[in-house]
């Protein structure tokens, strides 16, 4: 087989139905995790207060709970260690402390290891609003790709590629559900990062599938219009890979090095730009396909006017 993909005999729209299905079971299958395990709310989006911690030697949470009993017998928050020799820890609260619990936290702290922590309280409403914000934010960026390629190109093409992101974007909030990864604005701002990406990937794809349909007098068959959809993929399909590869390098080495405070970001990066790439080839396209053959089947089929209806 050559190494240049165009020469390939690979028939990837004959996959079509294979691809739909995957992709409803993931969906289906995301809505079952969101159901049972559901979200791991951060602070951001749920009323609580985060400590972070700082000292000079190695924290263990056996040791940070052991402080946090002694300041008060009912403090039981959730600690996630950090650097590189869990010198700084996060401690969440599900509850908002109260001004005198903070002013006792941080000086116990202060006394024991030298460093005054930096508590951050979100109450309810805040949260909440956080919350719609995100929501909302998705939805904008959504509609205005759909305007902008509905206007570049054709509003069918803007629809498939609307559908692709909000595949992506579910499909990292189940794998976030799955794993049970705290989802903070840091998430939020991936998601949008993968967004951008993969609507990005997509517009190459449908820019390749435009021009090539622009060489043909007319589209005879579905089988027509499926070979030069298949040519188009096969054509920018090195691209793809190629550029997909170089920003998770990045990704996954900010996951590994980039500590805890990004870890959702940089996680939700690595998962988004595997399916934004999936979607833009396999998923995108193939929607494209079959509804743009149902619409030019319309077309054909529409009887035409006659001289006597024009006057």
């Amino acid at each position: 087989m050559s190494f240049n993909p165009e020469k390939w005999n690979v028939d990837l729209t004959k996959h079509r139905k294979r691809f739909f299905i995957g992709s409803g079971l993931s969906i289906v299958l995301g809505i079952v995790l969101l159901l049972t395990f559901g979200l791991n709310l951060g602070v951001d989006f749920e009323s609580g207060s985060n400590v972070e911690i700082q000292a000079d030697q190695t924290l263990t949470q056996e040791q940070l709970l052991d402080d946090f009993a002694a300041i008060n017998e009912s403090y039981t928050p959730n600690i996630t260690l950090g650097g590189e020799q869990s010198q700084s820890a996060t401690a969440r609260f599900t509850v908002e402390l109260s001004k005198d619990e903070i002013t006792a936290i941080q000086t116990y702290f202060q006394d024991k290891y030298g460093h005054s922590p930096n508590v951050s309280t979100v109450s309810p409403l805040v949260g909440q609003e956080l919350a719609r914000n995100a929501i909302l934010s998705v939805l904008i960026a959504s509609l205005g790709i759909v305007i902008y390629i509905g206007f570049r190109f054709h509003f069918l093409y803007g629809v498939s590629a609307v559908i692709g992101l909000l595949h992506d974007a579910f499909i990292i909030i189940a794998l976030f559900s799955l794993f049970q990864v705290e989802i903070n604005v840091p998430f939020i701002a991936a998601v949008l990062t993968v967004v951008g990406y993969s609507i990005n990937d997509t517009i190459v794809t449908f820019d390749r599938m435009r021009e090539n349909i622009n060489k043909e007098k007319e589209i005879k068959s579905f089988e027509h219009l499926a070979q030069i959809v298949n040519k188009s993929l096969l054509q920018v399909l090195t691209r793809s890979i190629n550029t997909v590869l170089t920003v998770l390098f990045a990704a996954v080495a900010l996951l590994i090095f980039g500590g805890e405070a990004i870890r959702s970001f940089s996680l939700a990066l690595v998962i988004g730009l595997i399916a934004g790439t999936y979607s833009s080839m396999f998923l995108c396209a193939q929607i494209w396909l079959v509804w743009e053959w149902k619409r030019q089947k319309k077309l054909k089929n529409k009887p035409k006017k006659t001289e006597e209806e024009y006057i």
